[in-house]
């Protein structure tokens, strides 16, 4: 499985509620569920008309069809290259 970023443009993202924020997450786990594939959401980050979300899969064919189904927008798919941090030296 391959890391990838998916950048979702959703203006007003940081003034969405918490109620709101947890019923997109829930509709995302949802359609996670019903795919017949691993795709694995790790994390998510929202600013201000963004929300950057971490997902494990296989390719970005899967990431497309899961945001499909979830209903939210998938505006740039990147693949993960190589991951950089202090901790480790990197």
């Amino acid at each position: 499985m391959q890391k990838y970023v998916i950048e979702r443009d959703l203006p007003g993202a940081g003034r969405l509620s918490t109620a709101e924020l947890n019923a997109a997450s829930k509709k995302s786990r949802e359609a996670l569920a019903s795919m017949a594939t691993n795709v694995q959401w790790v994390q998510s980050y929202v600013t201000d008309d963004k929300i950057y979300c971490v997902y494990l899969a296989h390719s970005e064919d899967e990431i497309r069809s899961h945001a499909k189904a979830a209903g939210l927008p998938a505006t740039r798919i990147s693949r993960v290259k190589t991951i950089l941090d202090p901790i480790n030296g990197n």
